[in-house]
Formats: structure tokens, C-alpha cells, sequence
């Protein structure tokens, strides 16, 4: 028999489980919701002092051991959303007894890392960086806020608040209702004391269950997986299983039957399994340009490269936004995959000097300091003497896509156009970024008159798809210059993956309207 034991997120309890748990009973197995000390129960309105991450560990564990050890029992511990963090470091310590643990739309904890850093809230997340309790001492903060901040509480949402924390996207409103009711402060502790493991856990067989309509994909995790990402290496381990289920953040409301389905094929150990790296080739994206563009020269100044056209006067500049996020320890870096420079030397081949440069986006948190870099980029280029400082033209491709939107937000009188490829033009989700000001889907309102070129592919991710047609209607609404070159059967960094004469002609079409919404003398 499999026993679940099912262990809620952020501001829930046992509650969440109970439409699920009937039908894993009614299925033959057995479960468990764990009842979290400070969310469910009598301490939940009593109070959370001194509640942290390993009391609720502590909660876990109590559960497993419940459990009839001489039963022929299979162990799988189920966590959602937090609830993932006080599951692995349970499974850490009981690691011979527990059969696999399911990662219920949630992220990959890591030994010495606070549940903090997963939070899908920048904001909050930089509100208490710096705070996390070591060993229960204050770590890393010079205030001597630590402790108060680690027996304080996160208020729970309120009822339209909850999509700060993930999609609600298929919740019935009276589950909605519930939730909102039902809903638990937050100890603080449990975010900030850094999770502690053995590395006993990495034995356990592990299955991850996506929520589509939160942002996140199989495709997607294949795709980060192929950058190189050491931390995402092990996915490609056959003992890891995935599922994919077309909900928001919360599956056990808001589709409780395929839920309970995919937990159990989960726990017979069914589900994809990732495509591995082949160490011996090349990854997809340092794979050759589609075109064959001839070399140009080369000029590299700090983390900016110029590609140069044959001309004495000044061109214009066209800066090419690489995507992201992308591992720092990447190599090449970005500004040597050949996507980019053959996108450069076409644009040198058309008159205009190529510019590609190397952000730190390296996290989901990086895109301040990311719009920083592009920001130093473009005025170290309209500097340069070879360059016409009043014909730019910025070119972002994927997740560089959210960084376009301080130009399209106050586009300078200087910046002849915007183009994006295959672009993330909202954030995901269960990116966090909600509340910030990198959201092109909103800033195009005060585009004014830039013309934008977007490249939009037919068989892009569903969740990226969305935030495209998101930004389409509101660039209708606002009456934005906006033309659409669309690639039918064009994926996510199609010029990666072949050549084609649709991708071929799709590429030469969008670099010739930039160029010419530039007033370059030639075209490619």
C-alpha cells in the first residue's frame, strides 16, 4: 500500500488536502496531511513565536514515524509549494523509508538556502535578505533585527492578493472563499532559517508535478537544462519523473481528480523523463547561425562587443538583449553564442554596427541589475564615434524580453525602433516580478511612436504564448506601432534548433524592417 503524506504551503493547512486525500483513499492508498505547527490547529491563533523551519521538519517527521514501520507500506511525501522545503528535510532523515518525494509546483531546495530565496515575491524577498538564522543566531544582519523579524508573521493574503503567491487560475470562487477564510499568518522562521541536509535526500526517487498555468512546463525545464545550469543536471537522472497539469498554483482546488491521478501514476513511478546532455555535442544554443553571415570585425570593450560594418561615417547601432536567466559560471557567455553574433554580423552585413553585450541576469531576481547593464551598454555604443548617436535600435530575445519595458515605458527621442524575438513580454507567474516595473505588457501604453518588430513563433510555450498576446492586446488598445512577424512552426530559439526557408526568411525579414526603421543605406 502507498501512504501520501501531503504537506501544504504558505499560509495553509490541512484543509487545502481534503477533497484530494478522499480520492487517494477511495483509490486503495493511504493519507496524511500533516497539520504544520503555527498553520493548522490551536497554535494558529495562539501564536508562532520560535516557530522555524525545522519545527515544521519536526512536523513532518512525526508523521512518517506514525507510519506502522512493519507494514509494506511505500512512502511518498508530497509538498506543496513551502511545504516542499520541511518535506526534503524530512526525507533527508528518514531517507531509507521514504519511496519518493513529489515537488507539487514547487522549487528545488537547496542545503544552507532559505525557503526565502523560492518565494514568488521580490519585494519580500529583498525585505529580509540578510536575515536568515544560523543555528538560531541572527546571520548576516548588522541591525539586530534578525530575531525580532524570525518570531514575527507574514500576514496571510487577502482574497484578491492570493495571485501574488502563484495563479489561482481555475479555482472555484468558493474554494477561493475558503482559502481566504482558512488562511494562517505566516511564521517568519519558517522562511528564513536556511535549510539544513546530509545529501541522504539525493537518493530518494523524486517526481515533479508542473502547473502550467503558473508558468512553468516540461518543455521549459528542458530548455534550462540545456543552457547548462549545474544545479539542474541532476533532472536528467531517470529516477526523475515530471507531469504537466493545465491548472494554476493550486491543483488540490482547483482540479482535485487530475491531481490525484497524476500523484498516483507518480508513485508507480511513471511520468517524462528529461532528455539527457550529451556531454560529447555541443548544447542547442552554441549550435551555427541559420544563415550564413560573412565575419566582420571585432572590437570588445568590457562586457560590450562591436560588430563592425565597412563604412568611415557613423552608422547606427543596432543592441542585441540576450535572454535569460543564464548561469554566471555559463561558458561562452551569451555574447559569443553563435545566435548572436551572426544576428550582430547581419546587421554589420546591412550597414549598422551589431552590438551584443553580457547582463547579469543570472536569477529571476537579477533583472534590476540586468536593465542596469543594458542601460551602460547602449550609452557606452552612443558614444562611440563610429556610432550615429541618434539611430539605436534595441533587439531583445526570450526572457530579455521583460527588460524592454523601461524603453517602451519612456522611449529616448533617440531609439528609431524596439524589436523582440520569441520574448516573455509579462512575467510568468511564479516569477515574482508582478509588482515590479519589468512588465512590457503594461509599459507599451507610453510607447507613443516607436515602432516594435515582434517575432512571434506558432509553437512557442504556452505560458510565454500567453504573455505575447497579452502584450498584443494592449498594444491595440494603446494604438502602439506594433508589426508581427509570425514563424508558424517556429519554436523557442528557433534559430537554434534548424534551418528552414520559413526561419531563414523570417529572421531576414525582421532585420530588414529594423534596419530600415533605422536609415541604414542597405539592407541584407
Amino acid at each position: 500500500m502507498t501512504a501520501f503524506i501531503l504537506v501544504s504551503g504558505m499560509f495553509t493547512g490541512t484543509h487545502v488536502w481534503q477533497e484530494t486525500a478522499a480520492r487517494l483513499t477511495a483509490a486503495g492508498a493511504q493519507a496524511h496531511s500533516v497539520a504544520l505547527t503555527g498553520l493548522d490547529g490551536p497554535r494558529a491563533a495562539t501564536g508562532t513565536g520560535g516557530i522555524d523551519l525545522e519545527t515544521h521538519i519536526a512536523d513532518v517527521l512525526a508523521a512518517i514515524d506514525a507510519l506502522d514501520t512493519a507494514a509494506d507500506q511505500r512512502i511518498v511525501l508530497v509538498g506543496h509549494d513551502y511545504g516542499i522545503h520541511p518535506a526534503i528535510g524530512a526525507a533527508d532523515r528518514r531517507a531509507r523509508r521514504v519511496d519518493r518525494v513529489v515537488h507539487l509546483d514547487s522549487g528545488l531546495p537547496r542545503n544552507g538556502v532559505p525557503a526565502l530565496a523560492a518565494l514568488p515575491d521580490q519585494p519580500l524577498r529583498e525585505k529580509y535578505a540578510g536575515w536568515e538564522a544560523t543555528d538560531g543566531d541572527a546571520g548576516g544582519d548588522t541591525n539586530g533585527d534578525a530575531d525580532e523579524a524570525s518570531d514575527g508573521v507574514l500576514p496571510p493574503p487577502a482574497h484578491d492578493e492570493w495571485p501574488r503567491w502563484g495563479s489561482t487560475a481555475g479555482v472555484p470562487g468558493t474554494a477561493l472563499d475558503r482559502l481566504t477564510a482558512l488562511a494562517a499568518p505566516q511564521p517568519l522562521g519558517t522562511l528564513l532559517q536556511p535549510l539544513r541536509l546530509t545529501g541522504a535526500v539525493d537518493s530518494v526517487p523524486t517526481t515533479g508535478v508542473l502547473c502550467t498555468g503558473n508558468g512553468s512546463s516540461i518543455e521549459m525545464v528542458q530548455m534550462l537544462v540545456g543552457l547548462g545550469d549545474p544545479a539542474l543536471r541532476a533532472l536528467t537522472d531517470p529516477r526523475v519523473t515530471f507531469f504537466e497539469l493545465p491548472t494554476g498554483h493550486w491543483p488540490m482546488l482547483s482540479c482535485p481528480a487530475e491531481l490525484t491521478d497524476v500523484l498516483l501514476r507518480a508513485a508507480a513511478g511513471e511520468g517524462h523523463r528529461l532528455e539527457p546532455v550529451d556531454a560529447t555535442a555541443p548544447p542547442a544554443h552554441l549550435g551555427p547561425f541559420l544563415l550564413d553571415v560573412p565575419e566582420v570585425p571585432r572590437e570588445r570593450h568590457g562586457t560590450v562587443d562591436l560588430h563592425l560594418p565597412d563604412a568611415e561615417e557613423p552608422r547606427p547601432a543596432v543592441v542585441f538583449v540576450h535572454g535569460g536567466p543564464v548561469p554566471a559560471d555559463a561558458r561562452p557567455t551569451p555574447r559569443d553564442w553563435p545566435t548572436l553574433t551572426g544576428y550582430a554580423r547581419l546587421a554589420a552585413e546591412g550597414g549598422a554596427v551589431g552590438v551584443v553585450l553580457d547582463h547579469r541576469l543570472h536569477d529571476l531576481t537579477d533583472y534590476p541589475r540586468a536593465a542596469a547593464d543594458v542601460a551602460a551598454a547602449v550609452e557606452l555604443v552612443r558614444a562611440d564615434p563610429r556610432v550615429d548617436a541618434d539611430r539605436i535600435a534595441l533587439w531583445f530575445f526570450s526572457g530579455g524580453g521583460l527588460l524592454a519595458a523601461d524603453w517602451l515605458d519612456t522611449p529616448p527621442a533617440w531609439l528609431r525602433c524596439l524589436a523582440a524575438t520569441y520574448p516573455i513580454l509579462a512575467p510568468l507567474p511564479n516569477w515574482g516580478l508582478s509588482g515590479t516595473r519589468f512588465r512590457p505588457a503594461r509599459a507599451v501604453a507610453g510607447a507613443g511612436a516607436l515602432p516594435v518588430v515582434l517575432t512571434r513563433v506558432g509553437l512557442e510555450m504556452p505560458e510565454i504564448a500567453a504573455t505575447v498576446e497579452e502584450f498584443l492586446t494592449a498594444a491595440k488598445d494603446c494604438g502602439a506601432d506594433v508589426e508581427v512577424i509570425d514563424v508558424p512552426h517556429g519554436h523557442h530559439a528557433f534559430e537554434t534548433i534548424d534551418r528552414t526557408d520559413e526561419w531563414r526568411a523570417a529572421v531576414r525579414r525582421a532585420m530588414r524592417t529594423v534596419l530600415a526603421l533605422t536609415g541604414p543605406d542597405e539592407a541584407p
